[in-house]
């Protein structure tokens, strides 16, 4: 039985769940893999989407709506009615480009600051989809800098941990009323 997500393209005045933001705890910790893909992992992905959706966003974490999960969804053309979002259970990223790339990110759960990040362009991710199907894609644009911010937050790295240009890092975050001393830069 294959069940695919039927979820419309909306926003919804009251989202089925909420979006954490930068200096939440829940933001940082590791999610635990998703032992099995039942309907209730179905139920999370169709309401992930949903809030994604309601918050104008392209990504969306488990960590991000409170929930210690190694679940992603994605749809890079939300405006689009045919485009079918992803739901990755469980991803993991197989290989990484060789090309890196700067490109502007944002995040659902930092509203309002926008900063370059470099990633490499192109991935190849493993996964299990929202029927439990093993799946491995290749992506490169938009759609694998979206994989790796949203894998990221997996792992309780935030997109501002990575961005190289500190002043212009601490003046968006203090200019959107969040603290710098929230960022955990890596090296």
């Amino acid at each position: 039985m294959t069940a695919e997500l039927i979820v419309e393209k909306k926003k919804l005045e009251n989202p089925p769940l909420t979006i954490h933001y930068l200096g939440d705890r829940v933001l940082r910790q590791p999610a635990k893999r998703v032992a099995k893909v039942d309907q209730n992992i179905r139920k999370l992905a169709e309401q992930m989407l949903q809030t994604m959706y309601s918050a104008d966003g392209i990504g969306l974490a488990a960590p991000q709506v409170g929930i210690n999960k190694q679940m992603i969804v994605v749809d890079c053309e939300p405006n689009n009615q045919d485009n079918q979002p992803l739901v990755l259970i469980n991803p993991e990223i197989k290989s990484f480009g060789s090309t890196p790339c700067d490109g502007q990110e944002g995040c659902l759960s930092i509203p309002g600051v926008y900063l370059d990040v470099t990633r490499p362009d192109e991935i190849e991710v493993a996964y299990k989809d929202q029927n439990g199907r093993p799946r491995t894609l290749k992506a490169n644009g938009l759609l694998s800098r979206v994989i790796q911010h949203e894998i990221d937050h997996l792992k309780g790295v935030m997109f501002v941990d990575r961005v190289q240009n500190g002043l212009a890092l601490t003046e968006e975050l203090n200019k959107h009323g969040f603290s710098p001393q929230a960022v955990k830069p890596i090296k």
